[in-house]
Parts: structure tokens; C-alpha cells; sequence
């Protein structure tokens, strides 16, 4: 039988910012581990994907609290993207959804089973920029273990014509599975991977899978969700909320800027320095 999972009102959430000295109570004898979505999170939503930027007030709130705690920033984005865009040597990352991680001084993971999927993917992403050519503002963004459709940039009567599209090419596609977040559709590899066995991974990896760590993440969208389970009996998640919805998280930031604050807050107490 499934485990029953009990889900909070977004709306009802404590705010983080307000209840950290809660948070940071909870840390006694323990390790905090923090995880961080980018695009949303630490970053703002924009129309292309590659226009996003990481502010250099968040870039250096990240990269204090890095000084004080493991840090890994987790995203849908490709590695090599994600580490481009936040650009901090001293931080982990785990791209592609979890399939693939990267850290200092060498420290690399890629799930391998997902490479059994590249050629699907390849196919899929070929058929997608055909049958989408034709709908202004629909962007198909290729990834190493992904093929995500951007449609924030569609007039709202030919989004059902994109959602077509994309699944009828995953019909045809062979081991693709269709997932969604803001205004994205991605087909990826139908493996029982996501953010939050990512996440599992990389503390496995790095010997912090013991009772005495506790994983925060952060994250705003429905694939964060995957993360705030995997850690819901040993760590803490927080929504950067923006919608009503059931959310596994325990916590709320309101938006970007919270986050920063938070961010900036938390090393400040974990550094024992004024905030």
C-alpha cells in the first residue's frame, strides 16, 4: 500500500523569514545542508530561458552561506548551464533534474541509465521543432537528458495546440515521459528519477545521509515538489509560494527577494554575525 502523504495549504505556510529563529533551533547538534532552485527561486521567470540572470546581491548571498553550510543549487537547467549561470566554484550542482551533479575540486556524478534515452530524445527534439515551426513564441530547448517546450511566449488560444503537439510526438516517442512546470512541458527519459532522487544521490555521495544533517530546500515550482517528498522525515522545505496549492513544504517566502534576505539571515546566525 502507498504511504499516505499529508499535504499543507501553500496559503497557510509560516513564512521562513519569520519563524528562522525556528529553523535554526531545529539545527542543534545538526548539519544544515541547503538545496537551491534557480529560475524562480534565486533568479526571476523570464520569457527565454537564456535571458535569466542571478543578481549580484543573490550571487553573494548564495556564496556566503556556502561558506557556512554545504550548498547545491538544483535545477531543470543542463549542468553546464546552471553553472554558468550562478558561476560559484565553491557550490554543488545538480542539473538535468538530478541526472546530472557536479562540485569542487573535480566531484562529478551523471545518472547513467539516462543515457540509454539520448537517441529518443534526439528524435523527439527533431519532430518537435518541425510541428511547433508554425506556433509564434513556442521554444523548444534542447537538453542533455530533457527536451523542455517553452510556451510562456504563446498566445493563450494556441497553447491547446502546443500541448498537441507535444503529445503527439510523445506517442510516438519510445521511453519518454511528458512532465510539466510553469508554462513548460519537458519530455525526459520514464525513469523513476527526478529533483528529489537527485538530492538523495548527492547526499549519499557525499556521506551526509545521517541523522545527525538536516537538508533545507527552497523552490517554487511543482518539480521542486519532488524534492520537498524525498526530504519531508529528515529535512525542511520551503515554497517560494506565488500560487495557491497543496505543497509538500513546510515554510513560505514570498518572493525573490525574500529569499535573499533569508539567504543573507540565515549565514549571518549560522556565522554568529549580526544579520
Amino acid at each position: 500500500m502507498a504511504e499516505a502523504v499529508n499535504m499543507n495549504d501553500s496559503v497557510e505556510l509560516p513564512s521562513a523569514l519569520q519563524r528562522i529563529d525556528e529553523l535554526t533551533a531545529k539545527l542543534q547538534g545538526r548539519r544544515l545542508v541547503m538545496f537551491l532552485d534557480f529560475d524562480g527561486t534565486l533568479a526571476p521567470i523570464v520569457p527565454r530561458p537564456e535571458m535569466a540572470e542571478l543578481t549580484p546581491a543573490m550571487r553573494e548571498a548564495v556564496r556566503r552561506l556556502g561558506r557556512c553550510c554545504t550548498l547545491a543549487v538544483v535545477s531543470g537547467r543542463d549542468l553546464a548551464d546552471i553553472r554558468a549561470k550562478v558561476g560559484l566554484e565553491e557550490v554543488f550542482y545538480s542539473g538535468s533534474h538530478g541526472f546530472q551533479i557536479a562540485g569542487p575540486d573535480g566531484f562529478a556524478l551523471e545518472q547513467k541509465e539516462g543515457k540509454r534515452y539520448l537517441p529518443a530524445l534526439g528524435l523527439a527534439e527533431q519532430e518537435l521543432l518541425q510541428q511547433l515551426d508554425d506556433i509564434p513564441g513556442a521554444q523548444v530547448e534542447r537538453k542533455k537528458f530533457a527536451v523542455a517546450i517553452h510556451f510562456r511566449r504563446v498566445a493563450e488560444e494556441q497553447v491547446a495546440a502546443v500541448t498537441e503537439v507535444v503529445d503527439r510526438v510523445l506517442a510516438a516517442s519510445e521511453g519518454l515521459r511528458k512532465t510539466g512546470g510553469k508554462m513548460i512541458y519537458e519530455l525526459r527519459p520514464d525513469l523513476d528519477w527526478d529533483k528529489g532522487k537527485g538530492v538523495s544521490w548527492l547526499l549519499q555521495e557525499l556521506g551526509l545521509g545521517t541523522a545527525d544533517i538536516m537538508p533545507v530546500y527552497i523552490g517554487d515550482d511543482l518539480t521542486d515538489e519532488d524534492a520537498f517528498r524525498e526530504l519531508r522525515q529528515q529535512g525542511v522545505g520551503i515554497l517560494v509560494r506565488d500560487e495557491a496549492r497543496p505543497t509538500m513544504a513546510r515554510y513560505a517566502l514570498e518572493d525573490i527577494e525574500e529569499v535573499g534576505a533569508f539567504l543573507q539571515r540565515l549565514a549571518a546566525q549560522l556565522e554568529g554575525a549580526p544579520a
